[in-house]
């Protein structure tokens, strides 16, 4: 058997994620060892490995498909942009520095090595490599040492699957655009097209589909429908359905560059909960709580909040009693003061919404590793959560000092304390709050508050286990829908 094969695609967001995911889970089930790998990705929403370095959660998640441990080197390069121009460079899972577009395209000729390193290391352990692109391989103005697409096909002599996005229109063109774009030697690397994402019945697409493949020389390896999973997303926020009707309303802020979105997709799954993410004082109603959830550009994002006006909004929300929280970079937003002596996001000061008796200065060490401990929240409004444990990360670049008037609103299991609460307001630097149980209690805590009872509320699944149940409908679905003797085929 081969030792890989690799999903691109015909543009963004067709689903290379997923299909990837899904490819993962079923050379496990079918007894394969199998690590997913991705040389190259540009997202907000990461993933601390046990050993505190950073990678994509896209690949997190893939591991996780494949049952198996998360590692920076299935995603040796991660790229967080944190301005319109530049991105945080992190290199087997450190920060390298912040560079401007072109900075970095001068640099990633130098990364070649480290990518080989990583793939060659995965090796040594696995026996199927299930690599993903970025973006498209007919970007012919990055074709230039390419190191996410072809370049990495040909690097590791790599059989490519194209997917493409037939939800967006236009797929057939999306195909034979792609294919034609290519020199000659790469479009001989494709050996399967994948149309994802499919509504309706797929024999009113035979007769294009005959087509495509005459055009191109390429078969389709299968149409996949349009799936309903509930699987961590790559990049930022995807807008949940805001037409289901639930008597609890959690407003989360949704900054320009929100990080690690994903903490609220417990919150979203459950019956009684509905997750708003608000990016305008219009979206804004009357929340029954409101969370700051964490952003590459602290500084930046709350200029934003302030200049929309939902700065005022979230104010006369914490005035009114309602609880307030915020994670990470909302938590330092929440306090009264945030410098930047470093020039870790371009230097100076700026006042914080003053919710919270805290002072917040940037550092330019980054703080990365997985916490493990329990919600004391005092005798604050937040009572309820207290003993509840939580199994999350930590990811950030400031050190948080709360005043006298604060408690500590988590306890670690390493003796340490970790946030701050004050009335009516919470602070952490906890990712994956919501991973466990506290999801619940907080359900429970907001239904009480609004006078229902919740006792007859079904007990929510562990996260772990949901999440395990998804891969496997993703994995049967794509089962269902390709033709997996020819996949073998394409894998030798």
């Amino acid at each position: 058997m081969k030792k890989n094969i690799m999903i691109q695609g015909t543009m963004s967001s067709v689903g290379k994620s997923l299909i990837t995911a899904g490819l993962c889970r079923i050379f496990h089930q079918d007894g394969i060892s199998v690590a997913p790998f991705k040389s190259q990705n540009m997202a907000l929403n990461s993933y601390i490995t046990r050993e505190g370095l950073e990678m994509g959660r896209a690949q997190a998640v893939q591991a996780q498909a494949a049952c198996t441990e998360p590692s920076v080197l299935m995603n040796p390069i991660l790229l967080k942009p944190c301005s319109d121009m530049g991105s945080q460079v992190i290199v087997n899972g450190e920060v390298t520095g912040t560079m401007k577009a072109v900075e970095y395209y001068a640099y990633r000729p130098r990364l070649r090595g480290v990518i080989r390193q990583a793939y060659e290391k995965l090796c040594e352990t696995y026996d199927l490599i299930v690599i993903e692109g970025a973006g498209s391989p007919a970007e012919i103005n990055l074709n230039e040492n390419d190191l996410v697409n072809m370049g990495i096909a040909e690097m590791f002599d790599a059989p490519v699957l194209l997917a493409a996005d037939i939800d967006r229109g236009g797929v057939f063109a999306q195909i034979y655009g792609t294919i034609m774009l290519l020199p000659e030697e790469q479009r001989r690397r494709i050996r399967g097209i994948i149309i994802n994402k499919f509504r309706g019945d797929v024999e009113i697409l035979k007769p294009g589909l005959d087509m495509i493949e005459e055009r191109t020389g390429v078969p389709v390896l299968g149409v996949v429908p349009y799936l309903q999973l509930d699987i961590d997303d790559e990049d930022s926020v995807i807008q949940r359905d805001q037409t289901v009707h639930k008597p609890i309303e959690i407003a989360v802020i949704q900054f320009p560059r929100i990080s690690n979105a994903t903490d609220f997709n417990p919150l979203a799954r459950l019956s009684t909960v509905h997750v708003n993410y608000v990016r305008r004082t219009a979206e804004f109603s009357d929340p029954d709580m409101v969370i700051l959830p964490g952003t590459k550009s602290t500084m930046e994002d709350l200029k934003w909040m302030r200049q929309n006006g939902l700065e005022s909004l979230v104010k006369k929300a914490a005035a009114a009693g309602k609880p307030i929280l915020g994670i990470c970079g909302g938590y330092q937003m929440l306090g009264e003061m945030i410098c930047d002596p470093h020039g870790v996001e371009g230097g100076g000061q700026i006042a914080g919404l003053g919710l919270l008796p805290v002072r917040t200065t940037f550092s330019p060490v980054k703080t990365r590793l997985q916490s493990k401990g329990v919600i004391q929240a005092g005798n604050t409004i937040f009572k309820d959560l207290s003993g509840v444990s939580f199994s999350g990360y930590q990811i950030h670049m400031g050190i948080s000092e709360p005043g006298e008037k604060t408690a500590a609103f988590c306890t670690l299991s390493d003796g340490g304390e970790d946030g701050a609460v004050f009335e009516n307001v919470a602070g952490t630097y906890i990712h994956g709050l919501f991973d466990g149980d506290a999801a619940q209690a907080l359900e429970k805590l907001l239904l009480i508050r609004r006078g229902i009872s919740p006792s007859q509320l079904p007990k929510a699944m562990n996260t772990e286990s949901f999440l395990q149940s998804q891969y496997d409908l993703l994995a049967a679905s794509l089962r269902e829908s390709l033709d997996m003797n020819m996949l073998y085929q394409i894998l030798g």
